[in-house]
């Protein structure tokens, strides 16, 4: 059976460089899991593969959608896996790498087949957002979908905002659409996660905030804050950056605020990994990258049935 290898693991700890080995390796092109990567014009703040590291493997959904097209995990799982039988026809094992834990979920564990939303009714709750607030389309959604209104984040305004798209757009609710269940796939997948010691990986991501400045992350910021509205920028390294270019911040500040953030989020990431069992964990302080493609080949090569008793 072929098999997707599939590498996760916090921003910054040290996907790039491994997924590659492992590609040229397996001779596999990388299919990327990064949901800001597939952006063009946003390469430094969302630390995109290089034009070398592009030479070097082949790679898909990499700079490939304008900073103002909509995309989400569930388009992802559909271009995914219409892609991996054409790549398969002459790859054994492909590599799927990258953070965005909602793309990866989508890929091994499908998402349920909740509609796309229309422009008209994302435009009219984002209207809605922006001159009423969070509260009273909190009180909307408990009215409308009572059942996700008591398990929803409600301080977080996308997923409230989505909700009510969709009790919009179908008049059903939001929850009625969400079944949870594991879908069949025609192909079996191994997965690893590179970590760090929190002391290292947080020495990593300050450590990359600033090389991302000295890249000249704030160039980039400039270039793209008049489209600072889109939903692509609304993300760790530009909102910060904004703030700097609208005045409302010293960069000094806003250098420090991003390092936070994005340590946050790489929090975040490890606490959603740690809840798939199916995860080989890797440990990048302890072992080299020989070690850690030695281990993956392994564990690739062994026999379904015996890797699933592992």
């Amino acid at each position: 059976m072929k098999s997707l290898l599939v590498l996760v693991g916090p921003t910054g700890v040290g996907k790039t460089e491994l997924s590659l080995l492992l590609a040229e390796r397996l001779g596999s092109p990388i299919i990327n899991a990064d949901s800001r990567q597939i952006y063009k014009d946003i390469e430094i703040g969302t630390a995109s593969p290089t034009a070398e590291e592009l030479a070097r493997v082949e790679h898909f959904f990499v700079h490939t959608l304008a900073l103002d097209e909509y995309y989400s995990a569930a388009e992802y799982e559909k271009d995914v896996m219409q892609l991996l039988p054409q790549l398969f026809q002459t790859h054994d094992t492909v590599l799927l790498s990258g953070g965005s834990m909602m793309y990866v979920d989508a890929v091994t564990k499908g998402i349920d087949d909740i509609p796309t939303v229309d422009e008209e009714t994302r435009e009219m709750l984002r209207h809605r957002f922006e001159t009423e607030g969070l509260e009273p389309l909190l009180a909307e959604l408990k009215l409308l979908d009572p059942q996700y209104y008591e398990i929803v984040d409600q301080r977080n305004h996308k997923r409230v905002v989505h909700a009510l798209e969709i009790c919009y757009m179908t008049g059903k609710p939001y929850s009625s659409f969400r079944t949870n269940s594991m879908k069949e796939r025609p192909f079996r997948i191994v997965k690893f996660g590179l970590r760090r010691e929190r002391e290292n990986l947080f020495a990593r991501i300050n450590a990359r905030v600033d090389k991302m400045m000295e890249q000249g992350l704030l160039q980039e910021a400039r270039r793209v804050y008049p489209l600072r509205e889109l939903n692509s920028l609304n993300t760790v390294g530009y909102k910060e950056m904004f703030k700097v270019i609208a005045g409302e911040w010293e960069l000094p500040m806003a250098v420090e605020r991003m390092k936070k953030n994005t340590r946050v989020y790489a929090k975040k990431q490890m606490t959603w990994y740690q809840h798939d069992a199916d995860i080989h964990w890797l440990d990048a302080d302890k072992m080299n990258t020989q070690e850690m493609i030695k281990i993956i080949e392994e564990q690739i090569s062994v026999p379904e049935n015996e890797s699933d008793r592992k």
